[in-house]
C-alpha cells in the first residue's frame, strides 16, 4: 500500500541536504552560508521538537 514518509527522516534528509549546500557556499559566500546553516538549525529544532 501506500506509506506515509516518516516526517522525521523527511526533516533529517533537508537537514543534511542544507548543510551540504551550507558547506559548499563555505567556500564561495559566507552570508548565504551561514544563511543556510540558519536554516538548518531551524529544521534539527523541528526535528527535536517531532521525538519529544
Amino acid at each position: 500500500m501506500f506509506w506515509k514518509k516518516d516526517p522525521i527522516k523527511k526533516l533529517q534528509k533537508q537537514y543534511e541536504e542544507l548543510n551540504k549546500e551550507a558547506f559548499r557556499l563555505s567556500k564561495i559566500d559566507r552570508t548565504k552560508s551561514d544563511q543556510k546553516y540558519a536554516e538548518a538549525e531551524k529544521v534539527a529544532q523541528e526535528i527535536e521538537a517531532l521525538k519529544k
